[in-house]
């Protein structure tokens, strides 16, 4: 068990950002962009007749790899980002601009600062993208690297970003796929406390990031006051491999000391799955708690690594159904916006066996139809702020391929607006929905 903990976290640098990311933004990614923020006027990558549009995708084969971990098939990213651009343009474009789709791949292995800068300048220097399409980009640089040089960004990965983080980095920072973190949050201790999983000691495995404690702070600890649960906090460093796994093990052996038997997970950053398996190192166990956050199909498709007794019993939430059950289970596509996405695929030569496959291109999806369907209404002046008022006045127009239902509007940068009750089944020996959809929103 030991070598297992061992490979696990040697491997966590490469996999962390390739296979589905989930961390969340981290210290000095709060600053505020320092150019003047205009409604008039053309963005950065916008001229009369062309708007530039740059996807980011990493190579999730040459990961698995490296690491061992099982990775299932994405595709052809810049075939699938070339069908998009068919689509789009064949849809009256960007504000009546023909979009040109530019692909780089980023060497997810290799991950730091100072590459996610390199990256930064290629898409804002080299591509002047007017937007791009971000996936695995999770160092304290990033965001606000492309928020001051004016670019707009659609976040296709699963980053734990918080309100304020949005409305720091405004009107540059958009999810069309995923829940901004506070409701989220909300959502999950509403599920976990219907279910009676405070009902006895409970511990917090949570990511020690400036999202991650602001969610913490205002919604976890109140809600947990006046449920009368004390709990017992791991607060964990991600920085590194080391960090992490110190974190982790310090986390098991205080949960086993004080006789914890439920454990939940805030964060993301892929602590679930390190955490089974140094939870398992530690000879503790427990009832556990997870949500798309923490990426349950990857906990089913490696079981090399993760303890797979420990996934009795888990209970949480799920808003991203092709990293969260399989086909048999929700069947693929299931909405109108997942079947127009296949539909605009497989226009391009672009089909997938299963849902998870198309994991990344239903971001991709996402990030493109939202693009298109907000500009619309625009003409002569194309910029982030113009872009963001009229994605606000979709409302409920929009709704995501990659989730359930969809809500934008006021003081709102995160579309997605459903999920459903997550739960493991010992007969398939994968989770499962089990309830029908509710919403993260009211509006």
């Amino acid at each position: 068990m030991k070598s297992l903990v061992l490979r696990l976290f040697a491997a966590a640098a490469a996999t962390a950002v390739a296979v589905s990311g989930c961390d969340a933004v981290m210290p000095g990614a709060l600053d505020r962009p320092d150019t003047p923020v205009t409604t008039t006027g053309v963005g950065p990558g916008v001229t009369a007749e062309t708007v530039k549009v740059v996807f980011v995708g990493v190579d999730l084969q040459r990961t698995s790899e490296l690491t061992g971990f099982r990775s299932v098939d994405a595709g052809d990213p810049q075939a699938q980002v070339k069908a998009l651009e068919t689509w789009v343009n064949a849809n009256g474009g960007i504000a009546g601009r023909r979009m040109q789709a530019v692909f780089r791949s980023y060497e997810a292995s290799n991950d730091s600062p100072a590459a996610e800068e390199k990256l930064c300048n290629q898409v804002t220097q080299d591509d002047q993208a007017f937007a791009v399409v971000l996936t695995g980009q999770f160092q304290s640089n990033a965001r606000p690297c492309y928020a001051q040089r004016r670019t707009l960004m659609l976040d296709a990965t699963l980053v734990a970003t918080d309100q304020k983080t949005y409305q720091q980095l405004a009107p540059y920072l958009w999810a069309a796929s995923y829940p901004a973190y506070d409701e989220f949050v909300t959502a999950f201790l509403r599920t976990l406390s219907a279910r009676q999983f405070f009902a006895g000691p409970v511990g917090v495995v949570a990511a020690d990031t400036p999202s991650n404690r602001n969610a913490f702070d205002t919604v976890v600890a109140p809600y947990l006051r006046e449920a009368k649960v004390t709990p017992t906090v791991a607060w964990v460093d991600t920085t590194d491999l080391g960090t992490l796994n110190a974190g982790l093990n310090q986390g098991a052996v205080a949960f086993r000391s004080k006789g914890i038997r439920q454990v939940m997970f805030l964060g993301g950053a892929r602590m679930a799955s390190f955490f089974l398996t140094a939870a398992a190192a530690q000879d503790f166990t427990a009832r556990y708690a997870i949500s798309s956050f923490d990426n349950p199909s990857f906990l089913v498709n490696n079981p090399a690594t993760i303890p797979q007794a420990a996934l009795k019993d888990m209970i949480g939430i799920g808003f991203n159904p092709s990293q969260d059950v399989p086909d048999a289970k929700y069947a693929f596509p299931a909405t109108d916006a997942e079947r127009a996405c296949v539909s605009i695929f497989s226009a391009g030569g672009q089909s997938f066996k299963t849902r998870e496959n198309a994991r990344v291109a239903l971001t991709y999806c996402d990030a493109a139809r939202l693009l298109h369907a907000a500009a619309r209404t625009l003409g002569a002046d194309l910029n982030a702020a113009a872009w963001s008022d009229a994605a606000r006045s979709l409302g409920r127009g929009f709704q995501p391929a990659t989730g359930f239902s969809g809500l934008l509007g006021a003081g709102r940068f995160s579309a997605a607006n459903g999920y459903r009750v997550l739960g493991y089944e010992q007969g398939c020996r994968c989770f499962t929905y089990l309830s029908e959809e509710a919403s993260f929103g009211n509006g």
